[in-house]
């Protein structure tokens, strides 16, 4: 029995795009501008066709042929197009060069005809005179047929089982005469440091786990000198994980996860590549509390008992080339690897993302937190009334220098030019 079909634009690393494949849906194409983030999608999607180019470039008919969808309908469009900038000169916001990104969002989602839409965004989108843009794209919707969600939401990961403090603007949409789909209610209750969930949403609901349930079993990467110069470690002990990780780990079963399992051609656990702080990085972060913000480097230690702050992914080179702030590890005097950053995210240990801690840490900032994607896309199962159909077969990962190619390398596999992203430079925020 087929799947519903799901189109993901501004993809990143595939964050929005594994919670729809656990929420059921076949991710059939993929449309990503930096070819580092669509290698590490390709590596980890190898069944969709993964469409390096710029989406100005793109049409929807063009994803269709190179998808292989022909005529067939597509259920879905989801995406997060970036936005550099708000005018309140002139008429129309979505004429701003800064904003145009996302009126091509619109514009593919009216060539490719999908039952619904998901467009994501931040949650400051919503804000001030952020107000004018959502207004004019609400328009730009209803005039071509489709039907928005109003009054739009602003949905937190840390309500659906992700430990992790990540606000995101969703706007849910579909085609008129079909069901506009609800935004899912909150599943969990976060924890409020103290070992006790917040109250404002305690009834009816299970805790949400905390960053020591996500990753307190994972082994300190620190014990293997091979990680100064690789992310895999082999061989990986475990130790005594939560339910959460277990999952995580693809121990134990989640009855509600319709995603294809995975195998790999490599053994090991990636994403734990070592920083190498300064001695006295390590004292100062031995000297932060848990749950405190180290003065110098505006890092914040994280609460065992709590939830991780907002991840965040840094900047291109055009606003700075900073690495992104990473917590402190709750027990160590380290930050966090990319890996355990993952865990927070909801992302599976089999996800692979890039080797070094910076494009890894961007590809995990930038994204949707999987648990999140899984159950917005649920909301739009239930919509269209689409059926649910568990995996019968394993999907082999692709290549694993996919995950580790400079930019060069990367752009040469997808056939495209080097510099359509600038070149890293390497400053720092703060200190570590």
């Amino acid at each position: 029995m087929s799947r519903p079909i799901c189109i993901d634009l501004f993809s990143g690393a595939g964050g929005l795009a594994l919670g729809f494949e656990q929420a059921g849906f076949d991710v059939a194409a993929a449309v990503e501008y930096d070819p580092i983030h669509a290698g590490v999608h390709k590596l980890n999607f190898p069944e969709a066709e993964v469409i390096c180019q710029d989406v100005r470039e793109l049409t929807g008919d063009e994803i269709r042929r190179r998808a292989g969808l022909g005529t067939k309908a597509i259920d879905v469009v989801v995406g997060g197009p970036p936005c550099q900038g708000f005018s309140l000169i002139g008429h129309r916001v979505l004429d701003d060069a800064r904003n145009e990104l996302v009126f091509h969002f619109w514009r593919l989602v009216t060539e490719l005809r999908p039952k619904a839409f998901v467009f994501e965004n931040v949650a400051g989108m919503a804000t001030g005179a952020h107000h004018k843009l959502l207004d004019e794209l609400f328009h730009c919707f209803e005039t071509s047929g489709y039907k928005v969600r109003l009054p739009y939401r602003i949905l937190n990961a840390s309500h659906y089982g992700v430990p992790q403090d990540r606000r995101r603007l969703i706007l849910l949409g579909a085609r008129r005469g079909l069901r506009v789909p609800k935004y899912p209610a909150a599943r969990t209750a976060p924890p409020n440091g103290k070992g006790q969930r917040s109250a404002e949403l305690v009834k009816g609901l299970k805790a949400t786990p905390t960053v020591w349930d996500a990753i307190k079993d994972l082994p300190d990467i620190e014990k293997f000198d091979n990680l100064l110069n690789d992310d895999v470690m082999e061989p990986v002990k475990y130790g005594r994980g939560s339910s959460y990780a277990l999952q995580l780990r693809g121990q134990e079963r989640d009855p509600t996860d319709f995603s294809y399992p995975r195998a790999a051609d490599w053994q090991g656990l990636s994403g734990c590549l070592r920083a190498e702080h300064t001695e006295e990085s390590r004292r100062r972060f031995t000297n932060t509390s848990p749950g405190s913000v180290e003065p110098i480097s505006r890092f914040l230690r994280l609460n065992p008992a709590g939830q991780c702050n907002t991840l965040r992914a840094g900047t291109a080179t055009d606003r700075g080339a900073f690495t992104s702030p990473r917590p402190i590890h709750p027990a160590f005097a380290r930050c966090i690897s990319v890996r355990e950053a993952a865990r927070v995210h909801s992302y599976p240990d089999w996800f692979r993302f890039h080797k070094t801690i910076w494009h890894g840490f961007r590809q995990i900032g930038n994204s949707v937190p999987p648990l999140l994607g899984r159950a917005i896309g649920e909301s739009i199962v239930e919509a269209l009334v689409l059926k649910q159909v568990r995996p019968q077969r394993t999907v082999r990962l692709g290549r694993e220098e996919l995950a580790r190619m400079t930019m060069r390398e990367a752009a040469a596999d997808f056939g495209v030019r080097s510099d359509v992203i600038p070149a890293r430079q390497r400053k720092v925020a703060g200190a570590g």
